[in-house]
């Protein structure tokens, strides 16, 4: 995120300063697009996708089979939110959550939905860093909602399997495609890790032979990333925990076992990230550590040549004072003998250093 975004985001957040408890604010990066909703309806045996629609075709389904996905692209029109809000029958801290994209990840409970707060994870290839989006989930009686901050998610395996009727999807209820949903956004957190991994591991191999003067900056730069997906994943853990220890029936017994595993994916996660956490400060280490040792060889060279031609630069400025009465000057062989003192005293030099291993 670069600074004009940051001054934006932080604008937001100042603007929520004295409202009262429930007040709907946006708080995130400033955006102009339409909201767009989609929806997909289903049971066992048959299939309903809608795209684009409008806010007048979204209702809250009042029928006892079949489950209704709805999907939202944009949280920042707050009358659209408010509008779901009143259909829905959501609590209006609900709607105060739902949009302020800094909210950390969490579950509620209320009566008659579960509400559940996540960050959504991708690795972008062409910046080379994490990109972070908020996203909520409405676990309701007979159908769930999703609520992202743009266009572009991780749900589309889901939606293949929905369509192509592949799985349990379809055999199972609200609260299955509410797992599935929340399984594919833990999923991503394994791929933008095992991805940083992959840096990470590429350039801890060549630090020690070949620092580049831009490491360091790249270094700081996976390190926000990997405390980005560590703000995410640790209190998501505590919220897939209280899912599990909850008495609401929002999950059914059956999911129990599922519910386990997604805890222990966000386990795997969290080591993973406290593993690259490590790594990255140990490379930090190592990259002062190896342009240290560089410096060092640098300057062990210069002192050196220094050392040796501090005695050839006093025999060069003896004999250059220009006294009258020298009687080495009047010598024939004397501008030979010196350079043969000067290589000599230089070559027992070099020879001395050698066999001290200074050199």
């Amino acid at each position: 995120m670069n600074k004009r975004k940051r001054k934006k985001w932080s604008a937001r957040q100042s603007s929520k300063r004295g409202t009262v408890p429930g007040t709907p604010v946006f708080i995130g990066e400033s955006r102009s697009e339409a909201v767009r909703i989609g929806s997909i309806s289903y049971d066992r045996g048959d299939l309903v996708e809608k795209g684009a629609l409008s806010l007048d075709d979204v209702h809250r389904p009042y029928r006892s089979e079949g489950v209704t996905w709805i999907n939202v692209d944009g949280i920042h029109d707050l009358k659209v939110m408010d509008a779901l809000g009143k259909r829905f029958g959501l609590h209006p801290l609900t709607i105060e959550d739902l949009m302020n994209t800094s909210q950390r990840p969490k579950a509620e409970v209320f009566p008659d939905y579960l509400f559940l707060v996540m960050k959504m994870m991708n690795y972008n290839d062409e910046t080379n860093s994490v990109d972070v989006e908020h996203v909520s989930l409405i676990l309701g009686e007979g159908y769930v909602l999703s609520f992202q901050e743009k266009e572009g998610d991780v749900f589309e395996p889901v939606r293949e399997r929905l369509r192509a009727s592949r799985g349990r999807l379809r055999g199972n209820g609200s609260d299955y495609l509410a797992y599935a949903l929340m399984d594919a956004v833990v999923d991503h957190y394994f791929l933008s890790v095992e991805r940083i991994g992959d840096v990470i591991e590429d350039m801890d191999d060549r630090l020690l032979s070949d620092p580049r003067s831009d490491d360091l900056q790249r270094i700081h730069e996976l390190k926000r990333d990997v405390m980005t997906l560590r703000k995410a994943v640790w209190p998501l853990r505590e919220a897939v925990g209280k899912l599990q220890k909850s008495d609401a029936s929002f999950f059914g017994n059956d999911l129990d076992a599922f519910l386990r595993d997604l805890y222990d994916h966000t386990i795997q996660v969290i080591d993973m990230v406290e593993s690259s956490r490590e790594l990255l400060t140990g490379m930090h280490d190592t990259y002062l550590s190896s342009v240290s040792n560089r410096m060092n060889e640098v300057m062990k060279v210069l002192t050196v040549i220094a050392t040796i031609f501090i005695p050839l630069t006093f025999i060069a400025g003896v004999y250059g004072m220009n006294f009258k009465y020298m009687p080495e000057l009047d010598w024939r062989f004397s501008y030979p003998v010196v350079w043969i003192v000067m290589i000599a005293v230089g070559a027992g030099m070099v020879a001395y250093f050698r066999r001290k291993r200074w050199l």
